[in-house]
């Protein structure tokens, strides 16, 4: 089955730190540049970060550069998103995805694959 799984969203305290995976099954990765999106309540989604299909190039939104960092491990077909120095505006569902072309990474409707989401509450 072709599939994303996010896992790891919790519920930390402001200031604390998480890490958050993606794992890939029935695709691999590696053909993929994979994305980190975020849905807050009453919000659009946005895009969080973004690595290139070998790790080469990456990008974060402005909001989040210092304190998450975007990764992958093609031989374990997973992608990851560290969290540190957490702040309450973080609070949404994450969602990872795969796109073919990096020109796409910010246009959802040219994404092969979403997964269902984790969420992530930051609060004390």
């Amino acid at each position: 089955q072709v599939q994303l799984v996010e896992s790891g969203g919790d519920l930390v305290q402001p200031g604390g730190s998480l890490r958050i995976s993606c794992a890939a099954s029935g695709f691999t990765i590696k053909t993929y540049h994979m994305t980190w999106f975020r849905q807050a309540p009453g919000k659009e989604r946005e895009l969080v970060a973004a690595i290139e299909n070998y790790g080469a190039g990456r990008t974060h939104v402005d909001s989040v550069k210092g304190r998450f960092t975007i990764a992958r491990d093609n031989a374990k077909n997973t992608v990851y998103l560290q969290m540190n120095s957490l702040k309450p505006e973080d609070t949404a569902v994450y969602y990872c995805g795969a796109v073919a072309k990096w020109s796409d990474i910010r246009t959802m409707e040219k994404y092969y694959l979403w997964g269902p989401g984790t969420q992530v509450t930051v609060s004390s």
